[in-house]
């Protein structure tokens, strides 16, 4: 995770979300997050083949396994990619956990939810983390 100056905001050049504006992207987080997980799924049980391949490659090695490996790598690229395109901070993939920054009492928080959750339901100050998820209150926009 990068570190930051303290005069320096980590979502100075990303987008600020509304509850609403977050929410419409968790479809959307769903489907990458899981074509991410679906593709270090394959990397795992590939990558002995994929190692073999490699120590073989200046005698023309190949293997069958590589197409598959490629197109995994390929679409976790393309997931993860999109995911930031959107302005959404992945901060762990294992859990599908995701910031959106957001303006709470004219200060930078960020919402956070992670694959699973139905609905964002949680926000944390910006150096505090998941450990630090707070519940949002009720008639929050």
């Amino acid at each position: 995770m990068a570190r930051y100056e303290e005069h320096e905001e980590p979502f100075s050049h990303g987008r600020i979300f509304s509850l609403s504006e977050a929410t419409e992207l968790i479809p959307h987080l769903v489907t990458h997050l899981t074509k991410v997980k679906k593709g270090k799924t394959i990397l795992v049980h590939t990558k002995e083949e994929i190692k073999k391949a490699s120590a073989n490659a200046n005698y023309g090695g190949g293997s069958i396994e590589g197409p598959r490996y490629i197109k995994a790598l390929e679409e976790i690229h393309e997931s993860l990619k999109n995911i930031h395109e959107m302005g959404v901070i992945v901060k762990d993939l294992e859990m599908g956990l995701c910031d959106f920054p957001y303006l709470m009492e004219e200060r930078v928080v960020y919402l956070c939810w992670k694959l699973g959750e139905e609905r964002i339901e949680w926000w944390h100050e910006i150096h505090d983390g998941y450990q630090g998820r707070r519940t949002l209150a009720k008639g929050t926009s």
